[in-house]
């Protein structure tokens, strides 16, 4: 296994819509296992392959509160969403330090292939249905902060851009 490279807010490449996974192989196998290293080292909750620049529709998330319970989805697409809506406070590995609140569905269904290759559905509310949702948004080239309003996206972006320029330079 391997850790990846976590691509970080406003780098381009998290805009790119992810594509079908066309089999369940072992490439397909392997990057679900880096990303879940790389997932639970990063201290996340969930990570979509968008994140670690392969643009494939697969996603891993693990919302257990022992940290040992991982959910792969491959090819996910959510089948049913409650009409009740939830304000919770969200991050994200691509946008480190930084969290808000976002509204989306309570509760959510989704249906995808597992690292086995087999489809399977299930329901999901609280944080991994929050998790599945904003996952989901990455693969469509979404990240959690095109939900903010424009000026606290660009002072977010202003802050994450110095950030990035301070680690580069020397000390």
């Amino acid at each position: 296994m391997a850790l990846l490279t976590i691509l970080r807010y406003p780098d381009p490449r998290l805009h790119t819509v992810a594509q079908p996974v066309a089999a369940v192989d072992d490439r397909i196998r392997q990057l679900v296992d880096d990303m879940l290293e790389t997932m639970y080292a990063a201290e996340g909750v969930g990570l979509a392959a968008t994140q670690v620049d392969v643009h494939e529709r697969v996603i891993v998330m693990d919302t257990s509160e022992t940290r040992d319970k991982p959910l792969v989805l491959i090819n996910p697409e959510i089948v049913a969403r409650s009409e009740d809506l939830s304000v919770n406070e969200e991050g994200c590995l691509s946008v480190p330090a930084i969290y808000d609140k976002v509204r989306r569905h309570a509760r959510v269904a989704v249906r995808a292939l597992g690292r086995d290759g087999q489809v399977f559905e299930r329901e999901a509310a609280g944080l991994t249905a929050v998790c599945i949702q904003h996952e989901m948004d990455h693969l469509l080239g979404k990240v959690f902060v095109e939900y903010l309003s424009p000026f606290k996206r660009d002072r977010i972006k202003s802050r994450l851009l110095k950030r990035s320029r301070e680690e580069k330079s020397p000390a």
